[in-house]
């Protein structure tokens, strides 16, 4: 009877390890699948084209701290778009053309390492700039090159003044911008405080003349040379408004700026020669260490 029951609980075991090796199996399937969905849950898919796919984690930089919901959306949006159009560029040429991947491995490579140096040149130049460029380098540089700079565009130095024409303090803001008195300054100022719709009082600085002129009735006037040649002081009305233009001085086209108008941009020209200077310099550097500890050779 014991032979029997044995007999029969191991063609029981053999007849159920199948079907119980099976579910575990199944079992084991179906955490997996529940794993990969929580996945998905947790870092869904924004868009895809073929087999790429971007997921929200890619465009999570894109949203910062203190921007609002719709402007987060909509930087989103249009980074999805711009996603979404390099891809379909990138299956379009590969439909139609046919690209040597070696050649294309040698050229990320080239990119690769010249993003490498220039990032290291740039740290370099960072940490060994000197200080600002002083106004004796820039008055030095600007009288051995002045010849080289040339106005595209007519500057002025200007005081500007928009008044009401119903206003009562026009004339007598005429007669004082007539004078040539330091002692006037004051009182225009304050007509230009209490009275003027909009003014620009700023003696020394430099302006492009259609930067002064913008919305006036003095925009559409075809004649500014002479204009600025005959008149030391220009007054225009329109429907509502009069507009007074003192000019102080003025350089034309095709003439050399004053040093002050070109100041900055001869201070960016300056940085940028001491930035391939250190360049330079440090390439310079590296090379000749490399040769006195022969860590380099060049084969004929």
């Amino acid at each position: 009877m014991k032979k029997e029951e044995s007999t029969i609980l191991s063609l029981t075991n053999k007849l159920y390890l199948p079907i119980l090796v099976s579910i575990l199996l199944s079992s084991c399937d179906f955490f997996k699948f529940k794993s990969e969905n929580n996945d998905l849950d947790e870092n869904p898919i924004v868009a895809s084209v073929g087999n790429q796919l971007l997921r929200n984690s890619d465009v999570a930089f894109l949203v910062t701290t203190g921007s609002s919901k719709e402007d987060s959306t909509n930087l989103t949006n249009r980074y999805v778009q711009s996603w979404v159009r390099k891809q379909l560029m990138i299956l379009e040429a590969g439909k139609n053309m046919t690209f040597d991947e070696a050649e294309l491995n040698r050229k990320l490579l080239d990119y690769k390492y010249a993003l490498m140096v220039y990032e290291f040149e740039k740290s370099y130049v960072t940490s060994n700039s000197s200080a600002e460029i002083s106004n004796a380098e820039i008055e030095e540089y600007y009288e051995n090159n002045k010849e080289s700079f040339s106005l595209k565009e007519i500057i002025v130095r200007t005081n500007f003044f928009k008044l009401e024409k119903s206003n009562p303090q026009n004339r007598p803001l005429e007669r004082l911008l007539t004078l040539n008195r330091d002692n006037v300054e004051t009182s225009i100022r304050q007509i230009a405080l209490d009275h003027a719709s909009n003014y620009y009082m700023e003696d020394s600085t430099w302006v492009r003349f259609e930067d002064v002129i913008v919305n006036t009735p003095l925009a559409a006037n075809n004649n500014k040379v002479e204009l600025l040649r005959n008149s030391k002081l220009i007054k225009v009305d329109d429907e509502i408004y009069s507009y007074y233009f003192k000019i102080l001085d003025y350089k034309l086209q095709d003439q050399i700026p004053p040093l002050d108008f070109v100041r900055e941009e001869i201070s960016k020209i300056l940085t940028n020669k001491k930035r391939v200077a250190l360049v330079e310099q440090l390439q310079k550097d590296i090379y000749n260490r490399a040769l006195e500890n022969n860590e380099f050779k060049i084969y004929d």
